[in-house]
């Protein structure tokens, strides 16, 4: 008896570090279609956290979307509180319910999957800090709210360990 009740101990705990997955939105809607959300204009207010949750920057970002079929051209343009601002260009292209994409500071590509009303990215981010570039791990999360209205969150981190936190919210035009 007091094996079994330890296995099943053991059972509860590792299902609670099961990672979530885009399958576990599968049923939610509305569905969550990148070339169908990202086409046209679309407007997105967000910011940074660091792993305290100190907000250290905020922004506003205007995307420029457009898709030829299967392949997406996602143009942002960032005003970051500080004043500063920058530019990042997505080439996307849609197979199925599998996305890949690439962009000038992201090394290699950007992979993802979308199911029901989310997808998640997974990309390495080249951030330049102070002179320096560090290859930062995006693990980089976006749910449907509504047909307008798009969350998305990114945890930011370095060999394992947490950095930062962006949240952005979205809505299309």
């Amino acid at each position: 008896m007091m094996r079994w009740l330890i296995a099943l101990g053991m059972a509860v705990l590792l299902s609670g570090c099961a990672a979530v997955t885009p399958q576990d939105y599968a049923r939610e809607t509305p569905k969550l279609d990148l070339s169908t959300y990202f086409n046209g204009k679309v407007d997105g207010w967000g910011m940074v956290q660091d792993r305290s949750g100190k907000v250290l920057r905020r922004m506003y970002v205007e995307l420029d979307c457009k898709w030829n079929g299967n392949e997406g051209v996602l143009d942002e343009s960032f005003q970051w509180s500080d004043g500063k601002t920058e530019k990042r260009v997505w080439r996307i292209r849609k197979d199925g319910d599998r996305y890949i994409g690439t962009a000038g500071d992201v090394i290699g590509e950007a992979k993802g999957e979308a199911a029901g009303n989310s997808l998640r990215w997974n990309y390495v981010l080249a951030l330049p800090v102070d002179g320096s570039t560090y290859h930062m791990d995006m693990d980089d999360w976006m749910w449907m709210i509504d047909d307008k209205t798009m969350a998305n969150r990114t945890t930011m981190s370095k060999l394992g360990v947490r950095v930062a936190e962006i949240s952005i919210f979205f809505r299309k035009r």
